[in-house]
């Protein structure tokens, strides 16, 4: 089968401006051609996306598919119910344009990502491929210790011993083994403390160098990737050190340390959306209502520096990948991580880059992130022009993956004026 799209701006991902007016020929799952103007084949389906621009599918770099900002109440699901009740947030996110996703999700009971992983790729449910972390690996007492927030009925349950509690070399080694039998694509470990967690900060750094070293290396031995959750700073130059493909969060780490990431090559995926609004409304009362006290303390005592260090990201060259900690909010809203961006003083090209080439580099997948003949049609359209206004972003209404559609525009029905402009 085939598909032809016409009429729009396409960008490829890779270029500073939109090519132009381009059609483009799907066939097989695969773009074919793409061409000023290209005859639609016999049998072939055409979309017309006249108005809109056309870029490869967005990738979420950190997402958190089975987590709700009701974290404690995610925890107290069984593994079935956890699963069940990320089938509709899959169809959210990739409806809103984002055709990978790699989720980190950290608080798994079981290993529920890996099956929504697996029954996404063989077509059994709707939703954006998916690389998967199942765990956080966490020092006891640090960010990915999950018994400082869960109620007291569900303290000890062995389901949640599996959320990757591991202290010391010999027991990391055998947390990161353990993950990988399981089938995880990445390797995730808390580096540092976090904002949402009661009982640790920010800028404690919760694993030594030695730890660090032996998690990196047990994964790399079996061909996975790491990546930290790591906000301060000497947390981040221990991962680097490390050997850590890339750093989620980073938001505290000054320029020097920014460098560091440049020199060694590894990306940052930057969440700022999450971050920074609540920084930016650290002093507002009513944005605090019902959310915890100790989490609005951290972001007032560290309010300066995030927003210093949202300044240090935008004038660096550091490879930025787009993630958001989408499930820590509302899934829905995860394409906001484009405007915060681009509200730092990151250029709007830079944003999306992050979350097509530059993402698809990370994740070290090449048939996508690129508009290309050969390359996967992952291929998504918005009404406008985000390179002048971030926020369509916000608005994709037609959805390709695979060459298959998922989304498309609701079909023109002509009004009574316009029939009589018409005749």
């Amino acid at each position: 089968m085939s598909t032809l799209l016409t009429g729009a701006t396409v960008w490829d991902g890779l270029d500073d401006t939109p090519a132009g007016v381009r059609d483009i020929l799907v066939e097989d799952g695969r773009i074919a051609r793409i061409e000023a103007k290209i005859p639609a084949p016999e049998g072939a389906e055409v979309i017309d996306l006249t108005g809109h621009t056309v870029t490869p599918g967005f990738m979420d770099c950190h997402t958190h598919v089975t987590i709700t900002p009701d974290i404690t109440g995610a925890l107290g699901r069984s593994a079935t119910a956890t699963a069940l009740a990320s089938l509709p947030v899959l169809r959210t996110l990739l409806h809103n344009g984002f055709t990978t996703i790699r989720d980190l999700t950290g608080a798994d009971p079981g290993y529920s990502t890996l099956d929504l992983r697996d029954a996404v790729a063989a077509g059994l449910i709707e939703g954006p491929r998916m690389l998967v972390a199942p765990h956080l690996i966490s020092a006891r007492g640090g960010h990915g210790d999950f018994s400082t927030i869960v109620g007291d009925q569900y303290q000890g349950l062995p389901r949640l011993m599996e959320l990757a509690a591991a202290d010391g070399c010999d027991e990391i080694r055998t947390r990161v083994r353990t993950e990988i039998r399981a089938g995880a694509d990445w390797i995730k470990f808390g580096a540092t403390g976090g904002f949402s967690s009661p009982s640790d900060d920010p800028t404690r750094t919760t694993y030594t160098q030695d730890e660090m070293d032996t998690l990196v290396s047990t994964a790399r031995d079996l061909g996975r990737s790491s990546t930290p959750h790591c906000y301060g700073d000497e947390g981040v130059r221990r991962a680097v050190r490390a050997g850590v493909r890339s750093i989620e969060h980073g938001n505290l780490a000054t320029a020097e340390t920014l460098q560091m990431m440049i020199d060694k090559g590894v990306y940052l995926v930057p969440t700022q959306f999450t971050v920074l609004d609540d920084a930016r409304h650290a002093d507002d009362d009513a944005f605090w209502e019902g959310q915890p006290l100790y989490k609005r303390r951290k972001f007032q005592i560290h309010q300066k520096a995030l927003l210093d260090g949202a300044e240090h990201v935008a004038a660096s060259d550091i490879k930025i990948a787009f993630g958001t900690d989408a499930g820590m909010f509302p899934h829905a809203e995860n394409w906001k991580e484009f405007p915060t961006m681009v509200s730092t003083g990151i250029t709007p090209v830079r944003a999306l880059k992050a979350a097509t080439s530059v993402a698809a580099e990370l994740l070290e997948i090449d048939d996508l992130g690129v508009l290309a003949p050969g390359k996967i049609a992952d291929i998504i359209a918005m009404p406008g022009d985000p390179f002048t206004d971030i926020d369509v972003t916000g608005k994709v209404d037609f959805v390709m993956k695979d060459g298959t559609v998922h989304k498309r525009m609701p079909a023109h029905v002509p009004t009574a004026d316009s029939q009589e402009q018409a005749g």
